[in-house]
């Protein structure tokens, strides 16, 4: 993504958090959900949220327990 493109949505997604945050000030529910919906959309346009835009052939360890992974070898011991 072209650095003006990225730096326009990143934009964007910081007025809709100042907007969540105005709304919940104000008891706004309305706007709120106006402003998540937002926040949503410029995530999505980042490749933050939504299906992955990459494919590097890697297997996908999301929703995994970190001990049910490769990475629990150099993972820190839980108490």
């Amino acid at each position: 993504m072209p650095e003006a493109e990225r730096q326009r949505l990143v934009d964007r997604l910081m007025d809709a958090r100042r907007a969540v945050a105005a709304a919940k000030r104000a008891q706004d529910a309305a706007a709120e959900s106006a402003a998540r919906a937002q926040v949503d959309a410029a995530k999505i346009a980042l490749g933050e949220r939504g299906p992955v835009w990459w494919d590097d052939g890697a297997p996908d360890y999301n929703r995994h327990l970190i001990k049910n992974t490769p990475y629990a070898e150099a993972a820190p011991e839980a108490d």
